[in-house]
């Protein structure tokens, strides 16, 4: 598919998005000078346990994790999920891991979330009680329900894209959905999925910059076909850019690095992205 068919881009007018509210701001956690916050996705470390997870993201020289459900825990809970319905058990160990490390969890996900208010507040409790940022999720369909837990807790939603044909892929999709909403709503921006999609992930970050609340920040060889994850600034995907655009809407949210490659001896290129990323907001601040 030829990448200028590929992407039907916003109309102009949606651009403004009339919204509601003001969108959640990042927890304590350190932020570079350009404003983000610089996190990895748990997922990247998913061979390995949550404490060590925690453990190699501040190796790497991250300050926030985006946790996702399920992944074990490790220590003394051994081989036990991540569970939202065991908050209270688990989150203050969750926290004391952190804060041993100097890393604030800012993220969960990616998660589903129940079409049912009261259980979709046992994943929001167990948010709130973790101090997060965003939810990330793909469960559109709950979206009266998210909009409002969000807005009463103070949480972002953040709507991720995995590449085609999953349904959310487009993104008009979520765009459609949450225009008129309140800003808590927003946007998982995974731009390693659009370049699989064969769409120009610039030019989709262009058409969504004033809803996008996180990226899930990858570089690719390839913006026609999927191809492995590989260190920032090494792929073809205009990541400077992408950056600079997101900046230029205020993004004031937290990147997380997830790098889907090399899954058991992958710290030393996420240090690089690390870097890469401290270096981008040190140089545009």
């Amino acid at each position: 598919m030829k990448r200028r068919n590929a992407l039907k881009l916003l109309p102009a007018s949606s651009l403004l998005f009339a919204t509601r509210g003001a969108a959640a701001v990042l927890p304590p956690v350190s932020v570079t000078p350009a404003g983000y916050a610089i996190s990895v996705q748990c997922w990247t470390f998913k061979e390995f346990t949550l404490f060590e997870a925690i453990e190699m993201a501040a190796a790497a020289g991250a300050t926030g994790v985006e946790l996702f459900p399920g992944q074990k825990i490790g220590g003394d809970f051994g081989d036990a999920g991540l569970d939202p319905a065991k908050a209270s058990e688990q989150v203050p160990a969750v926290l004391a891991k952190c804060k041993e490390h100097g890393i604030a969890p800012v993220n969960f996900g990616v998660t589903d979330v129940p079409n049912d208010e009261a259980q979709a507040r046992v994943l929001f409790d167990f948010a709130k009680q973790l101090g997060l940022y965003g939810i990330t999720t793909e469960a559109l369909g709950s979206l009266d329900v998210l909009e409002k837990l969000a807005k009463e807790y103070d949480i972002n939603v953040c709507f991720h894209n995995h590449p085609k044909p999953t349904a959310l892929w487009n993104p008009e999709t979520v765009g459609k959905a949450i225009e008129g909403r309140d800003e808590h709503l927003g946007y998982c921006a995974d731009i390693g999925h659009w370049a699989s999609s064969g769409m120009d992930p610039l030019e989709v970050v262009k058409s969504i910059a004033p809803r996008i609340r996180s990226f899930h920040f990858k570089d690719r060889e390839s913006i026609t076909e999927w191809t492995h994850d590989r260190p920032y600034g090494t792929g073809i995907l205009k990541l400077p850019e992408i950056l600079a655009e997101a900046k230029k809407h205020g993004f004031a949210g937290n990147i997380s690095i997830e790098y889907e490659h090399n899954w058991n001896s992958s710290l030393p290129e996420v240090a690089q992205c690390v870097g890469y990323l401290r270096a981008w907001s040190k140089l545009n601040a």
